[in-house]
């Protein structure tokens, strides 16, 4: 009894050391050797300051002001915010894009709450970039600019999105449009190993290259 006691509490410390601490500190090691930027969680910085990560999607919005040029704020105190038309949008997300959490809406296809969410994203849509492409119907939204991504935090929106969003940016920012789709391209992921998933746009990083242009 005392043997298969002090084998089992042996056992317990030999593979906690080994595979608790020692394996995750060689993997971390290995990791921050061979990929430190992977590693770190892929981390774009601008002028030495961290703006945010390749792999965690995020909003591009900014205050909205009121007559008298201040921010307003909603009855709890809190800023009101509005997608600024000068950048690329994100696909909407019902975690905010928060990367403390990922989740999605869980809402089934029968739903009248998701129907109703699908119905104000489209309208939203048409209403922040119909002005810059005319006839722009309900039947032209993309998929992924109405429904939440699965995540809450997907960086990437389709090509398709992409290029009906290229025509605002470029008239707001004042740049050829030829120039953003260009961007568009450059900023563009293929498919997973060559055939897997559909060529998705990182938004931030798209982002950022237009700031590079019309700086």
């Amino acid at each position: 009894m005392r043997r298969e006691l002090t084998s089992s509490v042996l056992a317990i410390v030999i593979f906690t050391l080994l595979l608790g601490l020692a394996y995750p500190l060689v993997m971390t090691g290995v990791g921050q050797v061979l990929w430190p930027n992977k590693a770190d969680g892929s981390q774009i910085e601008r002028d030495g300051e961290v703006v945010g990560s390749r792999l965690i999607g995020q909003d591009f919005q900014r205050p909205v002001l009121g007559p008298d040029g201040e921010p307003q704020e909603d009855e709890e105190g809190n800023p009101v915010l509005e997608a600024d038309p000068r950048y690329f949008q994100s696909r909407p997300s019902v975690t905010g894009y928060s990367a403390n959490v990922t989740f999605f809406n869980n809402l089934g296809p029968n739903s009248r709450e998701l129907r109703d969410l699908f119905r104000e994203n489209v309208a939203t849509y048409l209403d922040r970039e119909r002005p810059f492409n005319p006839g722009l119907r309900r039947g032209d939204v993309p998929p992924d600019a109405v429904q939440t991504t699965a995540s809450g935090v997907d960086p990437h929106i389709s090509e398709a999105n992409a290029r009906i969003q290229a025509r605002r940016v470029a008239e707001e920012r004042g740049l050829p449009l030829e120039r953003v789709m260009e961007l568009v391209d450059e900023n563009t992921d293929g498919r997973a190993l060559g055939v897997l998933g559909e060529p998705g746009v990182n938004v931030l990083e798209l982002n950022l290259a237009v700031d590079g242009e019309a700086a």
